[in-house]
């Protein structure tokens, strides 16, 4: 999978029951950039990732991904979205290995990237041992293995170095780095480091919602 991307948001609102998340947020995101989406609590940062996601919809506005200027459709943005979340469910009944493998076959693929990927992460030494003997912050590398284990195009991440320890923020900080040369990673989070990982931000606290140019 290659080519250029682009994700482009047009007065995008979210509305949960009578109270507005966000509203009229716009902005354009192009391969080779990084962006945080930044703002105080109960702005909508992991709303806004989620609808970037498909995961969720928005109440009104548009959002839309674009492979060389063609529009992607909306049933198949999974297969060119990675995505880190504190909300994503593991298996503690299984390995880390055998965690990555159920993703791989539900996603129709091979297993030939799954050692890769836990060396990557700092887990192939543990790649045996049960879910529900590891740390949180081993479960949270294995979250970042899941989101790039099919290699995607667009990496999201939800406060990413959530629980992890000096190592693991530089596993986030290097895949951040190879991503972001040619791929789009957008972070949800109000961590300053985090934060600078990234060129620019969606801050959603601002009122004058100036579009953003991710190049």
């Amino acid at each position: 999978m290659s080519g250029e991307f682009k994700i482009k948001a047009v007065n995008l609102t979210r509305k949960f029951d009578r109270r507005t998340i966000f509203e009229n947020v716009n902005f354009e995101i192009n391969s080779g950039s990084a962006i945080a989406i930044t703002g105080k609590n109960g702005s909508g940062k992991s709303t806004l990732i989620k609808i970037i996601s498909n995961l969720l919809s928005q109440s009104s506005g548009s959002i839309d991904l674009y492979e060389n200027n063609n529009k992607v459709k909306r049933e198949n943005i999974f297969r060119y979205i990675g995505f880190v979340s504190p909300y994503l469910n593991l298996y503690d009944e299984f390995s880390g290995f055998e965690n990555l493998k159920l993703i791989s076959n539900i996603r129709g693929e091979g297993h030939n990237n799954i050692d890769l990927v836990l060396q990557k992460v700092g887990l192939y030494q543990r790649r045996n041992d049960l879910l529900k003997i590891y740390s949180s912050g081993m479960k949270q590398r294995l979250k970042i293995a899941f989101a790039i284990l099919h290699n995607p195009q667009i990496l999201l991440m939800d406060e990413p170095t959530s629980n992890l320890d000096h190592d693991g923020v530089s596993i986030v900080d290097n895949i951040t780095d190879e991503y972001k040369i040619n791929k789009i990673v957008i972070i949800a989070t109000n961590d300053e480091h985090e934060r600078s990982l990234c060129s620019s931000d969606i801050n959603l606290n601002d009122s004058s919602n100036q579009k953003i140019n991710g190049e």
